[in-house]
């Protein structure tokens, strides 16, 4: 596996996340109507910030599999309208009730509670309305089905509403390494499994490499949320852009409490190695995929 030029890997990030803003931005509502609190506060929770990971792992896995077409593009777009409705819900008073996201206030206190329920319910149906906008753009595509089978599936109740669920009831109470293991690949490794996912069926990959994708992606995921437990412990809230310990305020079990920070550490690098060769065992390449799995680790954000 070669390694893509560290400098060079920073300025290739910030080229592809300024491209993928504004193929999201072409699918935004304008700002008009009676409705438009809502239209406003739907742009405001999708423009703050953000590094755009799961757009970005699926249009890289697209490019990959040798992908050449902009019918990857609605997909890139719900799916981060998806992930930014779980985080307006997740933000909520009765879910994590935190203020800040991204350095930025969060829908809810901007807005409002009620406003913010509606943008992220308008958000997931967003997504799906985008989604589907691949189906005018390539008409006889047979793999556009599929891509929405998995999207909407990855997303439901047995992806990241399903894991989500049992977060929420777990609150307040210890979980098993087991349970933690279910959270984690549901509420944030199904999305990143849909990502990349797609990207491997819309460039039209076999059945048995969609399935090595969808392995090394669960590794991505799991790697991500325990790095993301870690940064809770040890993380800046200057550089995080939301409060840190916030966990711990919650009551929340995490990958830190069960296993401590050292195990933690030792875990995020071994899901991202095995997911890096579980990549490396298909015929194609894509060095800036390995590199921005790799750079999950070493992320102080």
């Amino acid at each position: 596996m070669g390694m893509v030029n560290l400098t060079n890997f920073d300025e290739q990030m910030k080229k592809r996340v300024t491209e993928i803003k504004s193929i999201i931005q072409k699918y935004l509502p304008q700002e008009e109507g009676f409705q438009r609190t809502l239209l406003e506060a739907v742009n405001y929770s999708m423009l703050v910030g953000g590094k755009k990971l799961r757009p970005l792992l699926m249009q890289q896995t697209y490019v990959m599999f040798g992908g050449k077409s902009a019918v990857i593009q609605p997909f890139m777009a719900a799916i981060e309208m998806i992930h930014t409705h779980s985080l307006i819900h997740d933000d909520l008073p009765a879910m994590d009730n935190d203020e800040y996201r991204r350095g930025k206030k969060t829908t809810h206190i901007v807005y409002g509670e009620a406003m913010a329920i509606l943008a992220g319910d308008a958000l997931l149906n967003l997504a799906y309305e985008t989604a589907s906008k691949a189906f005018d753009m390539e008409p006889g595509n047979p793999y556009i089905g599929k891509a929405i089978q998995v999207l909407s599936g990855k997303t439901g109740l047995d992806g990241m509403i399903g894991g989500q669920s049992v977060d929420v009831e777990y609150v307040d109470r210890p979980l098993t390494a087991e349970q933690l293991y279910f959270i984690y690949s549901l509420k944030t490794g199904a999305l990143i499994e849909a990502s990349m996912m797609i990207g491997a069926i819309l460039a039209g990959a076999s059945d048995e490499e969609i399935e090595k994708v969808q392995m090394a992606a669960r590794n991505v995921g799991l790697a991500f949320q325990i790095q993301d437990d870690i940064l809770d412990v040890t993380g800046e809230q200057e550089t995080l852009g939301k409060p840190v310990k916030s966990d711990e305020k919650n009551n929340k079990t995490t990958y830190v409490t069960v296993n401590g920070l050292e195990k933690a550490k030792q875990d995020v690098a071994f899901y991202s190695r095995e997911a890096i060769r579980l990549l490396d065992e298909l015929p194609y390449e894509n060095e800036f995929l390995d590199e921005l799995i790799l750079n999950l680790i070493h992320r102080n954000t």
